[in-house]
């Protein structure tokens, strides 16, 4: 027995596009003698992970997350990858303006998928699977590479629908998927309910763990649970969210622009890092980062947090917060240095990261005089100088201009986004 359904659009017309392979993609485009081959994309240090990999390595059993060693192991004749974070970056603006030429209501949430909802694009374009058709053309055309699309009336059911739609590896070689899957009203939970219940958002190993012990292996199983079960194993807010999925009721609507909450930097180093006065270099040139994404994004912080994971993988944060908000490398090398004073590094440090939250619109806030001399306030002089660092940066690239720190025989090692993201290299 179950509560009438919420209302929801009469045809389906929500897309979820996600790209297939999109880094090995991305490679193979440039390096057309790849393709065919078993190819991963990701950190191809012992410490790194997977972060693509083609159908024919897949066919091995690599899959995104997995540690490269395993995967070395699983496929040694397989051609290793770093990531060229600058190269996915152009092909998914490239993919996302193809995405607006049909709808504005766009929601980025990776560099490779997107929702889109295109409710208000029929006349123009057609029905939902004919849009997601024209997308799969004008992507290869323009981009050169494939996605898989997802139609339905809901969010959940789209997600779910574009695994449908994806090639499947085989020994013999990737088998080519549909490209494009529609769930049709009628059919939503004669879809949804043979599924595992990790196909859910929000069930991860520990609930997981917790359903299969009431016997629940499915979402259908899940949709015949009394609610008071749930609400009693898993609590109120996720046992309710967790019912109303399983009946495919998902009102979440595609939403163009998703607030900013945090910026930051990490790596994870192919040696523990025992000196803090290394560490303290590292920390400088992520704030330098971090400051850097901040000022062109217009935005200012208010906290600043450092993560530290040791040689044995467990891990710290420290977290300050200020009353002024802040954009300058100054102040969030400042603030995070003075937080890794407080941590005793002599284990071993395996991985560093610095991040700025408390995210608010340059200049949106009014200063007290204490803010203008407090310590985490931005002074006149330090933004003239991080105003002319931009500037400089612009016309001649992150390299030309740095904290002396950062400088050394090869230029100043500045961070930037992509470096080392699943891991150092060998």
């Amino acid at each position: 027995m179950t509560d009438s359904a919420p209302t929801l659009p009469a045809q389906p017309t929500i897309l979820h596009v996600d790209m297939d392979a999109f880094y090995v993609s991305v490679e193979i485009k440039k390096d057309p003698t790849l393709a065919g081959r078993p190819v991963i994309v990701g950190g191809t240090g012992n410490r790194g992970v997977v972060a693509s990999c083609s159908y024919e390595a897949r066919a091995f059993g690599i899959h995104s997350a997995m540690p490269t060693a395993r995967a070395r192991r699983l496929c040694p004749q397989a051609v290793f990858l770093p990531g060229h974070f600058d190269d996915y970056q152009e092909a998914s603006s490239a993919i996302h303006r193809i995405f607006l030429s049909f709808t504005p209501l766009v929601e980025g949430i990776a560099l490779d998928e997107a929702f889109l909802d295109v409710s208000g694009a029929r006349r123009l374009f057609g029905t939902g699977p004919e849009v997601a058709a024209r997308i799969r053309q004008d992507v290869r055309q323009t981009v050169g590479i494939e996605c898989s699309v997802g139609v339905a009336r809901t969010k959940l059911m789209a997600k779910l629908a574009s695994k449908e739609a994806k090639p499947r590896p085989s020994p013999s070689g990737p088998q080519p998927g549909p490209g494009v899957f529609v769930v049709l009203p009628e059919e939503e939970l004669g879809f949804l309910h043979p599924k595992p219940v990790r196909a859910l958002w929000g069930v991860g190993p520990a609930t997981a763990a917790r359903l299969t012990r009431m016997g629940i292996s499915t979402v259908g199983d899940l949709a015949r649970a009394p609610l008071e079960s749930l609400v009693g194993s898993l609590g109120q807010a996720a046992g309710r969210h967790l019912h109303e999925l399983a009946w495919g009721r998902d009102p979440r609507r595609v939403e163009p622009s998703r607030p900013t909450k945090s910026i930051g930097h990490e790596e994870t180093y192919a040696k523990d890092h025992y000196r803090a006065e290394t560490l303290a270099v590292e920390v400088i040139r992520m704030a330098d980062a971090v400051a850097g994404r901040l000022r062109h994004a217009s935005l200012e912080a208010r906290t600043v947090t450092l993560k530290v994971r040791f040689g044995d993988f467990s891990t710290i944060t420290r977290s300050r917060t200020e009353t002024a908000g802040f954009s300058t490398a100054q102040v969030i090398s400042r603030i995070a240095l003075a937080l890794l004073e407080e941590v005793d590094v002599s284990a071993g440090v395996r991985l560093l990261g610095v991040s700025a939250s408390g995210l608010a619109d340059a200049g949106a806030e009014q200063l007290s005089l204490d803010d203008l001399t407090g310590p985490g306030s931005d002074d006149a002089g330090w933004k003239a100088a991080t105003g002319a660092i931009d500037d400089i940066r612009r016309r001649f690239g992150d390299r030309a201009v740095g904290p002396a720190a950062l400088a050394g025989a090869d230029g100043v090692r500045v961070k930037r986004i992509g470096d080392t993201q699943w891991g150092p290299g060998t």
